[in-house]
């Protein structure tokens, strides 16, 4: 196990945006001795550790847990298809998504084809044209999207993706939070 307590104290510290000063005050340390430990030039005791810890809204057991590597880049092979017997590709570009913050899908539509009516939904929904031109309708609103352009929108309303076109569109599009 990596123990560099420093560096994963300076971490926690930044994700709760909280200052040096900050985090001293809570622990009631001094700022100097975080910024010693921070920058691994001092070691810490156990009363300590506990201080800044509970600072931070961290245990022991989460501090000092096995940090599970996560993998952060995905292939055509992780792909998971979706069966949209409406569209040609509807394609979860990363797998277990819908378990995460947002959702990205990797859409082709042929002419014609277009994706269900939705909303209104929770979230926001983004959207960048590889190829051909989508239609994008926001309620009574038509959108026509070419290639290489995006879209970006509230799903509070009612929506729908379509390909109104002759050439085929082809989309990566995220939803947040996920829709399946």
């Amino acid at each position: 196990m990596d123990l560099r307590i420093g560096e994963r104290i300076k971490n926690l510290r930044l994700a709760s945006e909280l200052t040096q000063a900050e985090l001293a005050d809570r622990a009631q340390l001094t700022k100097g001795f975080i910024s010693q430990l921070e920058n691994d030039q001092t070691s810490i005791s156990v009363d300590s550790l506990a201080d800044i810890l509970g600072a931070l809204g961290i245990s022991m057991g989460e501090f000092f847990a096995e940090v599970e590597d996560t993998k952060v880049v995905f292939g055509p092979d992780d792909r998971v298809p979706i069966d949209r017997r409406a569209v040609r590709r509807f394609d979860v570009l990363v797998p277990g998504s819908t378990n995460n913050l947002m959702d990205p899908i990797l859409l082709e539509l042929e002419p014609g084809e277009s994706l269900d009516k939705q909303g209104p939904l929770p979230g926001e929904q983004f959207g960048y044209v590889l190829s051909g031109t989508a239609t994008l309708a926001i309620n009574r609103k038509v959108y026509r999207v070419p290639s290489d352009h995006c879209f970006y929108f509230s799903s509070d309303r009612d929506h729908q993706l379509r390909n109104d076109g002759s050439d085929m569109v082809k989309i990566v599009w995220v939803t947040s939070p996920p829709l399946m």
